[in-house]
């Protein structure tokens, strides 16, 4: 059965004003979630570049709210951390929320000077977060197995240390590796079968994605590993209307200030009646998607998680 989940608005709620923002909104939609029987709830990531409310310490707060969902970062800037402190803040998270965290974590950008700025902001060289990405995830997944772990790499160096407590998950923190057809790097499908208990798409088409899958399935399979293992999930953007207009000119403005532009036109959406989306989920489904995480690009979040819920959450019950 395919698993649903949003995204909560942490960028949203401080788009604007300066003010600090109420976090009621966003808990009160995670609650929402778990009890219309939604699979999971997840964050966005941006220090300076976009800013928002921290992850980790949000999905905190979201794990004392709900018992069931599953808690995630779509996706985590991993290489703007440095591992030991990821991989202690990780394991609490999960020890508060009884089991329950997963990361998608993905590179991160560097294409614009506020993007290229977040990067230098904590000491990081833009051209160098691919590999320091790889060296992240490795060190924090094993030292929340709970392992003691010794390190020699490019970018951290590590004797002996561990990790108190370790995750209550056995397999440590899982990641959801980012990866997209439009980059054209088989780098990534590699990073994401070697490094990832799964892998995540974001604005790819469905018939994109569909090669994504089976370009990470192929090199687990290469790897040694069970191709079918590694959990396909997918992030759309969407904007529930049934006035087609009205959604895509929120929408388009959404995005214009989420991004500074709308960076990827009509690989976002689709942008209108409620049919259409469901449509879409299920072609992504039938591309291999086993998750799928939808975002409103709306300035009312709460009125497009009624729609959601209320029109295109059975889904699963066609």
């Amino acid at each position: 059965m395919l698993k649903l989940g949003i995204l909560l608005p942490t960028r949203g709620l401080v788009m604007s004003g300066d003010e600090p923002p109420s976090i009621e909104p966003l808990l009160s939609m995670a609650e929402a979630a778990e009890q219309a029987g939604l699979d999971s709830v997840w964050v966005g990531d941006s220090l300076t570049a976009k800013p928002r409310l921290e992850p980790l310490t949000t999905l905190a707060a979201v794990a004392m709210r709900t018992r069931r969902v599953r808690l995630g970062t779509a996706v985590l800037l991993a290489a703007l951390r440095h591992p030991v402190a990821l991989a202690q803040a990780s394991a609490t998270v999960d020890a508060i929320s009884g089991g329950r965290l997963v990361l998608g974590a993905g590179v991160g950008g560097a294409f614009n000077d506020a993007q290229r700025q977040e990067w230098h902001n904590v000491g990081v060289h833009p051209s160098r977060r691919a590999g320091r990405f790889e060296e992240v995830v490795e060190i924090t997944n094993r030292l929340t197995r709970g392992e003691q772990v010794t390190f020699q790499g490019r970018h951290f160096d590590l004797d002996a240390v561990s990790v108190r407590p370790p995750a209550l998950q056995p397999d440590g923190i899982p990641f959801l590796v980012a990866c997209h057809w439009r980059a054209g790097r088989d780098r990534q499908f590699k990073r994401a079968a070697k490094l990832g208990a799964g892998f995540m798409s974001i604005s790819d088409h469905p018939d994109e994605y569909a090669r994504v899958v089976d370009k990470v399935r192929g090199y687990a399979h290469e790897l040694g590993g069970d191709a079918d293992k590694p959990e396909a999930s997918f992030y759309m953007t969407v904007n529930l209307n049934k006035d087609e207009s009205a959604a895509a000119a929120e929408a388009d403005k959404f995005l214009h200030q989420y991004y500074s532009a709308n960076i990827w036109g009509d690989r976002w959406g689709p942008f209108g009646n409620p049919e259409r989306v469901v449509e879409r989920i299920h072609q992504y489904h039938e591309a291999g998607a086993q998750t799928v995480i939808v975002r409103f690009a709306s300035f009312d979040q709460e009125r497009q998680l009624d729609a959601f819920l209320n029109e295109v959450t059975s889904i699963n019950d066609k």
